[in-house]
């Protein structure tokens, strides 16, 4: 079964993010492609971002390494570089433990569709603009350890 019917694929637009940093991504949706696909090394998805949307909080992984290429549609790619306006077949790297906190934005009018390419979350994530770290893959805490 190496050829995947995305459409046989359920799509999510769930987060694990506390209410006051989920807004700006309720417009992205989902579908997981490495546990359909059988993978076990790595995670693949196929996101779409609706008009607004974002991929994330921008963020940065200590022991993850990311890859995203866009399919359709426009995106802006924020990092601590500034802006970078995102097209199909636009591929952008982010390596393991490089603090440079990223995000996708959909500022267009029409979808932005892109395969993202990581591991399953294990290690701390920073997010930089936001109150709000990930513990170990697992929980979200507040920068000084509280709970939400």
């Amino acid at each position: 079964m190496p050829k995947l019917d995305l459409s046989a694929i359920p799509q999510t637009n769930a987060t694990g993010y506390p209410p006051e940093y989920a807004g700006a991504v309720q417009g992205r949706w989902n579908r997981r492609l490495g546990p359909a696909g059988g993978l076990t090394e790595f995670g693949v998805s196929h996101v779409t971002l609706k008009p607004g949307a974002w991929s994330s909080q921008r963020h940065w992984h200590e022991g993850e390494d990311e890859f995203v290429v866009v399919l359709s549609g426009q995106a802006v790619l924020v990092d601590d570089d500034g802006e970078h306006p995102m097209g199909p077949g636009d591929c952008a790297a982010f390596p393991a433990g490089e603090a440079n906190g990223h995000v996708l934005q959909n500022r267009s009018q029409e979808d932005c569709v892109l395969i993202a390419v990581g591991r399953p979350a294990a290690s701390d994530c920073h997010y930089p603009d936001i109150d709000m770290r990930l513990i170990n893959g697992v929980g979200f805490r507040r920068k000084d350890g509280s709970e939400f």
